[in-house]
């Protein structure tokens, strides 16, 4: 959500910032309806005060015995109780109006983000390790199918397209890396590791972004609750309508938890293997910052998120998304993209993001600087720290042997019980 008095304040930069982002000028409609509104807010203020004289009068008027005027006073506070009502219906339909279309409207992009239409337009920032390049490469799911560890037909005869089955090491590696990158994030970066829930409510939703914008995306339960479409949901909601003190920022959280997207709009695109599922499973990263902390922090969390694909030994890069593919509640997004050679490309495996105050908005989550009376929003950042499933699928290109079988990572050894690699059962 966007700061009215900014919309009050800086129309043209409001307007500006939605063209960034392609989309069309929204400040003249806003702020009719806030003069609207502000015009019965106005009006308000003045039954009030009638009011409140009127009932002072009707007192004095008892006191000294004038009848008539008593009547008359008493008539004029009933008939100013009936029109406040009406006036504050009219304010709550413009209100009502505004916070509708603000719920709509995107956050508004930093001034150093790319300008274009799409993913054509982000730029590369860095690049790290040497793409493996491999003679006869095959697919992440020819290499699993083979194995007899990667099923997605009986995945499909339970559940459907863009479901997986994994079996024995697979299952165990796809664990493995998991624990592997919750063990880094919390021993060496100190983020917090959470259990959220899976479950939440739509004001969690509406919160973080996804409602009311992204409604199809979700898979909503018969008891109105929804599964979460990551984990930045319920770990950005932990401060949701909360004070916070500005001291004892940033706080830091992480959780591996399955995630689950409808995929809306994403027919046709990888129809095959596991880089677009209905469910999958993301090891998050969420900050939580003083206003001056979040671009630092929005650098840092990258760099997290970078470090495990160096302990991995996985040729990455790093973009800067562009105004026109940065998701809805960001004003910076840093996108992470793991070399895959059955591919031949990069693929994003992490999206880092500075939302600033946009979610704490929606959130109502607020610090306050130690010894002031006054509070302000907080920032918010989140990140993937990494798709597990994408890691899975990284490895299993990067790492994959002429015999069939895939090689571990060194520093996942230790937990796959000191395998050095995985075959095919026997």
């Amino acid at each position: 959500m966007l700061d009215m008095r900014f919309i009050r304040d800086e129309p043209d930069a409001f307007d500006a910032g939605l063209a960034r982002r392609g989309l069309p000028p929204r400040a003249g409609e806003i702020l009719a309806l806030d003069k609207d509104a502000r015009k019965f807010t106005e009006i308000l203020n003045d039954l009030q005060q009638r009011r409140n004289a009127a009932s002072k009068a009707v007192g004095a008027a008892k006191a000294r015995g004038d009848e008539a005027e008593f009547n008359r006073l008493r008539e004029e506070v009933e008939d100013i109780k009936k029109q406040m009502p009406v006036a504050e219906a009219e304010q709550k339909k413009m209100l009502d109006a505004i916070h509708d279309i603000l719920a709509g409207v995107p956050n508004i992009p930093a001034k150093d983000v790319p300008v274009g239409e799409d993913e054509s337009a982000n730029q590369e920032i860095r690049q790290w390790g040497e793409p493996r390049r491999l003679n006869d490469a095959r697919e992440h799911f020819d290499i699993g199918e083979a194995m007899g560890q990667m099923d997605f037909e009986t995945a499909a005869a339970m559940s459907g397209a863009r479901f997986v089955l994994l079996k024995g090491q697979l299952a165990r590696l796809e664990r493995a890396i998991a624990n592997f990158m919750l063990d880094l994030h919390t021993g060496e970066f100190g983020y917090q590791e959470c259990q959220p829930p899976l479950l939440v409510r739509d004001e969690a939703l509406f919160g973080t972004g996804q409602l009311p914008k992204f409604a199809e995306d979700q898979f909503v339960t018969t008891a109105d609750l929804t599964l979460i479409p990551t984990a930045e949901v319920s770990l950005t909601n932990i401060v949701r309508e909360q004070i916070l003190n500005e001291e004892a920022l940033p706080l830091r959280f992480t959780a591996w938890t399955p995630c689950f997207r409808s995929e809306a709009g994403a027919a046709g695109k990888d129809t095959r293997g596991m880089i677009r599922l209905h469910q999958f499973s993301k090891v998050e990263l969420v900050s939580i910052t003083a206003p001056e902390q979040s671009e630092a922090e929005h650098e840092r969390m990258t760099e997290c998120a970078e470090e495990v694909l160096k302990r991995l030994e996985l040729a990455y890069r790093t973009v800067v998304l562009s105004t026109g593919d940065m998701g809805f509640a960001a004003n910076k997004t840093y996108d992470i993209e793991v070399w895959l050679p059955g591919q031949g490309r990069y693929r994003e495996i992490s999206s880092c993001s500075n939302c600033g105050d946009f979610q704490a908005r929606r959130m109502n989550a607020r610090c306050r600087p130690k010894g002031e009376k006054q509070t302000r929003f907080v920032h918010t950042l989140n990140g993937s720290g990494l798709a597990v499933g994408r890691t899975l699928v990284a490895i299993l290109e990067n790492y994959q042997q002429p015999d069939g079988s895939v090689a571990v990572p060194d520093v996942l050894k230790p937990y796959m019980g000191g395998a050095d690699k995985i075959e095919g059962a026997k």
